[in-house]
């Protein structure tokens, strides 16, 4: 079943880059980009995490908290968020049990060969843990700009 706007966030807990212990519940009373991207260090989902390091003053600001998920291990991320200077935590998902609870692992067709993978999605998560909004096409150069439409803050 699809998630929707208005559905509680599913729970989740899971390590990030530097092996602390990250549960979605830990966020209660902030509002949460959940962002799902396909894998570390590749150019699209640079340029995204980029994008959201570029302005991520503007978006701790506005008291919105970022989060990366991919199914890269902890040693990829931290690779990552070294070589690029990210100041967020990026959650691995190696059994892909964040991305099936989201939805976003799914069939994919890249110059006509299918595929499973991660379908690059942000879920907008309110301070009660209810989905606010849905990015289903994230756009990597100006995903910053979609979280804050998203939020109603443009």
């Amino acid at each position: 079943m699809e998630l929707q706007k208005g559905d509680k966030a599913p729970e989740f807990t899971a390590k990030d880059q530097d092996g602390n212990t990250i549960s979605l519940k830990d966020f209660r009373g902030k509002k949460v980009a959940l962002y799902f991207y396909p894998e570390d260090d590749t150019p699209v989902c640079t340029v995204q995490a980029c994008n959201l390091r570029d302005n991520y003053a503007l978006l701790k600001e506005k008291g919105i908290t970022i989060l990366g998920v991919s199914p890269n291990d902890i040693t990829s991320h931290k690779k990552f968020e070294k070589k690029f200077s990210l100041p967020f935590p990026l959650i691995a998902d190696t059994d892909l049990k964040i991305a099936n609870k989201y939805g976003v692992w799914a069939e994919k067709v890249l110059y006509g060969h299918r595929h499973m993978g991660i379908v690059r999605s942000t879920f907008l998560i309110d301070e009660k843990g209810k989905i606010e909004h849905i990015i289903k096409r994230a756009l990597s150069k100006t995903h910053t700009d979609q979280i804050l439409k998203g939020w109603g803050m443009v």
